[in-house]
């Protein structure tokens, strides 16, 4: 199996608009850690507009696991904050569809789901601080082993508002015991991106009983010089919302942002 890193010089010529063209006609399928350093990606969750007012409230109750970057809810999925002109059902790689709150299939394409009765929003993810990490020379090794990152659910309770509510999903990252507090200190004035870790170490206090069987992206073994740190993770609404049970509810699929335009490293 080929490398992250390969893979990711395979496309490191390419801007975010020309992976996102990639992502929308089907060309290209592949989780989108890495590529594109420093670019803000997003998660993703469309609902129908009625519980549009109560989501939005409960991500602004809940901003750790729920950084707000654009929503839409003007009837029209194409943005015009985080990367103008891109449109949320076509530029994501993988998308999911939750029906009543259980999952029914992955796809590439959920243009066909929108009308003016939609609305969208994109959260902050972590893969956006990942490349801040590899240049402080902290090693990632989902990025070696050509794998997602693994996420996991948690104990930590979020702040409900009304039909939402539940906890906290994180992602992990094993990081070197000596390098624990850079990765700490880069990542903590990164709201947009979930800040700093919500955990370091100790997986079972936040109700994680096995940190080598993740609920979603890929198992990563821990070595014994290193410490599982965790982050909040941009998957904690698609679940919260799929807890609610709505009709119908699109999501990216874990591992498959939306990649912006907007640098991170210059905010």
């Amino acid at each position: 199996m080929a490398e992250r890193t390969d893979i990711m010089q395979d496309y490191s010529s390419l801007s975010p608009a020309e992976l996102r063209a990639k992502f929308r006609t089907g060309e290209l399928v592949l989780p989108t850690a890495g590529l594109c350093p420093g670019y803000i990606q997003g998660n993703l969750v469309i609902l129908h507009r009625r519980y549009g007012e109560d989501f939005l409230q409960f991500m602004k109750q809940n901003p750790k696991p729920c950084p707000i970057l654009e929503v839409f809810d003007q009837g029209s999925p194409i943005s015009h904050k985080m990367a103008e002109g891109a449109d949320i059902t076509t530029d994501i790689p993988l998308y999911r569809i939750y029906r009543n709150g259980v999952f029914e299939e992955e796809v590439k394409d959920v243009s066909g789901y929108w009308n003016e009765d939609m609305v969208g929003f994109l959260i902050g993810c972590s893969l956006t601080f990942e490349s801040r990490l590899v240049e402080a020379g902290i090693p990632l090794k989902h990025y070696e082993e050509n794998k997602r990152v693994p996420m996991f659910d948690t104990n930590i309770a979020c702040k409900p508002s009304k039909l939402f509510h539940g906890n906290y999903v994180v992602s992990m990252r094993p990081v070197k015991k000596e390098l624990v507090d850079l990765a700490v200190k880069i990542t903590e004035p990164m709201d947009y991106a979930h800040g700093a870790p919500v955990q370091i170490g100790d997986p079972d206090a936040i109700g994680i009983k096995d940190v080598l069987h993740p609920d979603y992206g890929d198992p990563l073994d821990i070595g014994p010089d290193e410490v599982p740190v965790f982050w909040a993770c941009g998957v904690t609404p698609q679940n919260v919302a799929t807890q609610a049970k709505p009709d119908l509810l699109i999501s990216h699929s874990p591992g498959y942002m939306l990649i912006s335009d907007i640098d991170s490293s210059k905010l």
